[in-house]
């Protein structure tokens, strides 16, 4: 499980948040699909494919696409934010690949996730306004509303029969608040207030989250 292929992309992290430290564009540029592409590859070659690990290594897929947009000189942040709304899909989908149980955690769960991502999404919205970029609202609140919907998935694991690992179910709960941090840092840098170093908060908090989910998933469905 823990093939050449995973310390290949901790390592391409490790680098790439160096790089964002220091500012060196180039590296940056070569680590950050790299990280991605490695996590893909041990997905696809050293743990398998099979049943919720297809939608696992598809959503990497779609970040790896989201990275690039993301990363280019242009501002495609419209086309990074569909690829990661596509790849947080599939996260959702591998998450519940059998349909959750309706259980009074499970109801606890999604009454404090719906209270964070309101907290979040207020001044969001009140600093897209603010800024005049009003036709941003509903793609940010669509997209705010489905990381939410991933991260209450990853957290419902906690508490589901079905998945019987549970330091699986730990490392996809902090693999997904990771990621949700991830993109609230991004949002939060963008449209609300600057934050100090924030390409590399952003950065090691969402390689710690794919490669948690990666592996939470890995140790749950791998055969």
């Amino acid at each position: 499980m823990f093939g050449i292929l995973l310390f290949v992309a901790i390592a391409f992290a490790i680098l790439n948040w160096l790089a964002e430290d220091r500012k060196w564009k180039i590296l940056v540029y070569i680590t950050k699909p790299a990280t991605m592409l490695a996590l893909i590859a041990w997905m696809a070659f050293e743990v398998g494919l099979s049943g919720p690990l297809f939608f696992f290594t598809l959503g990497l897929c779609f970040s790896l696409a989201g990275d690039i947009f993301l990363m280019l000189p242009r501002d495609l942040f419209i086309g990074g934010l569909v690829a990661f709304l596509f790849g947080h899909v599939c996260y959702i989908i591998g998450f519940n690949f059998k349909a959750p149980p309706i259980t009074a955690i499970t109801v606890v769960m999604v009454v404090v996730v719906a209270v964070v991502a309101l907290l979040i999404i207020r001044p969001l919205r009140a600093g897209l306004l603010a800024k005049g970029q009003k036709a941003l609202l509903l793609p940010v609140q669509i997209y705010a509303g489905v990381i939410s919907v991933m991260l209450l998935s990853a957290l419902v694991t906690l508490a589901r029969p079905d998945w019987d690992n549970k330091v699986a179910a730990v490392l996809v709960c902090f693999g997904a608040a990771s990621f949700f941090l991830s993109d609230t840092l991004i949002a939060w840098n963008r449209f609300v207030t600057p934050i100090s170093n924030d390409r590399l908060k952003v950065m090691v908090t969402y390689h710690l989250g794919q490669i948690l989910i990666a592996l939470g998933a890995a140790i749950q469905f791998m055969k």
